[in-house]
């Protein structure tokens, strides 16, 4: 594990003004099997995560920054900022998800059921720990990694949580305007409990449609660990 002082970076992503602000922090870009840091640079590189694993630790940037992301802007600073040794590590899960047992691929963000028919309401069931949770009408239901919870399901009433908290588990505009939010240890069931399409979303993207007793298991698969400058 690198733990400060001279550093090689490797640059995942399309944004030729990162990786030129990397060089300008007179910083070596390395290929990823030599980086000491890996900086991914835009949703797209941050989400090939999950698929295509980093050897080392990501410093993760997108346009405006967030939590554990740097602004596009600081990434000079940010580099010289490891280089320094002033950054702090956060682990986070990258989860494997399945529908009726079958794979349907890998999120880092979150995991969305989402009725596929506008203005249309379905049935979801929660279980985790082999226990029912709940049982509630809405739209829709996330499931969110500490990395996405300021995201969608923020929007839709969940916490933001730490990285290592657990998973933010959300109705998305429920029936009900006594529905409970959630925060569970990851392995997460849910299940479609009435008949109508739901479209299964990873990270965003529609990866299939589902009918009536569908289920879909949310495991932790992996970990991705990011490096995030102090200051």
């Amino acid at each position: 594990m690198w733990d400060g002082g001279r550093v090689d970076v490797a640059f995942r992503g399309e944004a030729e003004s990162v990786e030129r602000a990397i060089r300008d922090a007179g910083v070596d870009v390395v290929a990823e099997a030599d980086a000491d840091v890996v900086v991914a640079a835009g949703d797209a590189a941050i989400h090939s995560l999950v698929e295509t694993p980093a050897d080392a630790p990501v410093l993760p940037v997108t346009p405006a920054g967030g939590r554990y992301a740097v602004p596009k802007s600081n990434v000079e600073s940010a580099v010289a900022s490891l280089a320094a040794g002033d950054y702090w590590h956060t682990t986070h899960p990258v989860l494997s998800v399945t529908v009726d047992g079958d794979h349907a691929g890998h999120a880092l963000v979150d995991v969305t059921l989402m009725t596929s028919a506008p203005a249309r309401i379905s049935e979801y069931a929660v279980s985790a720990a082999d226990r029912a949770v709940a049982a509630f009408r809405a739209d829709g239901v996330v499931v969110a990694t500490p990395f996405g919870s300021d995201s969608y399901a923020a929007a839709a009433g969940g916490a933001v949580l730490d990285a290592g908290t657990g998973l933010s588990v959300v109705p998305v505009a429920p029936f009900s305007t006594q529905t409970d939010v959630w925060v569970l240890d990851p392995d997460v069931d849910l299940s479609v409990e009435r008949e109508g399409d739901v479209s299964v979303y990873l990270d965003g993207d529609r990866r299939r449609e589902v009918g009536e007793g569908a289920a879909v298991g949310v495991d932790r698969a992996s970990t991705v660990e990011f490096l995030t400058p102090d200051g």
